[in-house]
């Protein structure tokens, strides 16, 4: 869908939801697919507690990261933001609200996640 705006085409917003069963733990993902890049909030409760964002620079290969909300010392979601920026060439909000005390988990997520960006690439 496409809107105008003084002459110029605007895309909307797309939402995509999905959700799976990974180590005994349902996970929900919810996609927004935005104008150049999406935001991508992955957990299995309604909470918002992080936002990283990550986009590509032409002074380095690997993307510029920054955290917007949450807490510092929590690194996953700024190192999935940065991978999926790396993997699509676009901009990347993600807000990671899974316990990170076992790595199985966020390698099983990110799995899942480029599962879903290879089975639905228009979703991102």
């Amino acid at each position: 869908m496409n809107e105008t705006q003084n002459g110029a085409a605007l895309d909307a917003i797309t939402v995509h939801n999905f959700s799976e069963k990974i180590l005994e733990q349902v996970v929900h993902f919810h996609v927004m697919k935005l104008s150049g890049g999406f935001f991508l909030w992955v957990g299995s409760t309604p909470v918002l507690s992080n936002l990283a964002v990550s986009m590509s620079s032409k002074y380095d290969s690997m993307p510029l990261s920054t955290l917007v909300m949450g807490d510092p010392s929590n690194t996953a979601p700024n190192s999935l933001a940065q991978r999926l920026a790396k993997k699509t060439k676009k901009q990347v909000y993600v807000s990671y609200s899974l316990p990170v005390t076992d790595s199985n988990l966020s390698l099983l997520v990110e799995n899942r996640i480029k599962k879903e960006l290879e089975l639905h690439p228009e979703h991102f």
